[in-house]
């Protein structure tokens, strides 16, 4: 054996995700799911149109799907090669360097646990009309949300392909209603006419768009998460690729006609002055209105398990950000490990479920709001974080293809990537120049500025951590954004490292 050859180390199921375990319609259910079809509906519509007031969020959304589109040439292009759980934080490891990878890490954590505990603070208000309509009593948001947290935190020790089970049969039932109220509020045009008026593309140049533009791609947060299960599918090559596009389109189909039909049954020269009055009721009342009360209850319903889904999906999402982190050393080893008879990342899961249940108690012995503090900052901080690392990502295919395109042609790995590097940029910029818009707060608000230093400092934090460690633990640096490749080989003379000529980077 030469002395470069890798040594196969013995099997261990403790540091491998379950394989083969999720086929397209699984992954799909996953990401979907984190994107919440009805909440963005019920939710993001009716603030885009009664707070920014801009017609145009149907083209928003469809302009965004465009956008996304364009990135995940080179996206699933990078995913055929690498199936890495660490998505983004692989994805920058390999194209601008272990350092950033790990800068990039640091900002995924922040995000997607904003994002996941953020969902806590909306359960009890979804739940709330729920609880009304069907047993006529009220509880308290953090008792709802407490028992949200036990049914996620049980679910996340349990076999992926179980979770795709339940967020398959949650997400049919959502999107059929939401495609029910749809045709409610097409089949009830306000004067008796439908309007096209929403789909007017000088609707999107007026001001305001920025925030809307931002807005909208907030909503298709989740679309990315198809490669974090790449692990744990049964074809990573044809998976992902499959469930990622199939994923914008469907989100893009799902929010452009809802948010049109929307201006069709209020009028849209009404649609902002109604959508300010009765924000996330809008749709149930429109619903209520055209197709009865018992349609209500079941919206209703489904916009709770919405809530539910996603934060089932996120809190997945999460956990295996954190396995991939504890896999490579980056975090204590500890977090690198599965359980051996579901294969789930069962520390990273463990540790997801304490901060969420620390956060909600939190909340809870304050008495800060649950729906304005907790889930809508929480969610559009997360969702900020996932922006910035889906421009850094795009920016990273780029240099990893320049250093070796291999079969890929021109398109994938560079044309495709650069048009979308520039136009996440373009909404990178929008969205720190309307933070405060978007997060409601007025401009001296500590939160307008402290959120994205927030994701600068923790970028940079990661960037010093990754530094310290080609200084102190070359092994483990070594090792950093090489997935299920760091738990496989070794290299001799470096015990535990995959020989890599790009190890020094």
């Amino acid at each position: 054996m030469s002395s470069t050859a890798t040594i196969e180390r013995p099997s261990n199921v403790s540091e491998a995700l379950a394989r083969g375990r999720l086929g397209v319609p699984s992954v799909i259910f996953f990401v979907l799911s984190a994107a919440a079809p009805l909440t963005v509906v019920a939710g993001v519509v009716t603030t885009g149109y009664g707070v920014i007031g801009v017609l145009g969020i149907p083209l928003a959304f469809l302009a965004v799907a465009a956008v996304l589109a364009l990135f995940s040439v080179g996206y699933v292009a990078m995913a055929r090669r690498l199936a890495n759980a660490g998505a983004f934080y692989a994805y920058v490891s390999r194209g601008l360097g272990r350092p950033a990878g790990v800068g990039a890490a640091w900002v995924a954590l922040i995000a997607y646990n904003a994002l996941q505990v953020g969902l806590y603070g909306a359960i009890g208000a979804a739940a709330e009309p729920v609880l009304d309509r069907l047993f006529g009593v009220t509880a308290a948001w953090w008792l709802v949300a407490l028992v949200a947290w036990a049914i996620v935190a049980v679910l996340g020790l349990l076999r992926v392909d179980i979770n795709g089970l339940v967020l398959a049969a949650l997400l049919v039932a959502e999107i059929a209603v939401i495609l029910v109220f749809d045709l409610g509020q097409l089949g009830n045009p306000a004067g008796g006419q439908v309007s096209f008026a929403a789909l007017a593309p000088d609707n999107l140049l007026v001001p305001g768009v920025g925030a809307v533009l931002v807005l909208a791609i907030l909503g298709f947060v989740g679309f990315e998460s198809a490669v974090v299960f790449s692990e744990e599918s049964k074809d990573p090559r044809r998976t992902v690729p499959l469930a990622t596009y199939l994923s914008i389109a469907i989100i893009a189909v799902v929010y452009a006609l809802s948010s049109w039909s929307m201006t069709v049954a209020v009028g849209p020269d009404r649609i902002a002055e109604q959508a300010g009055e009765q924000s996330v009721a809008l749709i149930f009342n429109l619903a209520g209105e055209h197709l009865g009360d018992t349609v209500v209850t079941i919206g209703q319903v489904l916009f709770l398990t919405s809530v539910l889904a996603a934060m089932i999906s996120f809190h997945n999402t999460t956990a295996r950000y954190t396995f991939a982190l504890g896999r490579e050393r980056v975090l204590p080893a500890v977090f690198g490990r599965t359980s051996p008879r579901t294969g789930a990342p069962r520390a990273a899961s463990v540790a997801q479920s304490v901060l969420g249940i620390g956060v909600i108690l939190l909340y809870a012995v304050n008495g800060w709001d649950p729906v304005v503090q907790l889930f809508y900052w929480g969610g559009t901080s997360g969702g900020f974080g996932v922006l910035l690392l889906i421009a850094a990502t795009s920016v990273a295919v780029i240099a990893y293809f320049a250093r070796g395109g291999g079969d890929e042609t021109l398109w994938r790995r560079a044309v495709a990537p650069g048009l979308a590097a520039l136009a996440l940029a373009g909404v990178v910029t929008l969205a720190v120049v309307n933070f405060a818009d978007l997060l409601g707060v007025t401009p001296d608000h500590a939160l307008r500025w402290g959120v994205p230093i927030a994701y600068v400092v923790a970028a940079l934090i990661g960037v010093v951590w990754a530094l310290v460690l080609r200084a102190g633990r070359p092994d483990t640096y070594a090792r950093i954004g090489l997935g299920a490749e760091s738990a496989a080989t070794v290299l001799p003379g470096i015990p535990g490292t995959p020989e890599r000529a790009e190890a020094a980077r």
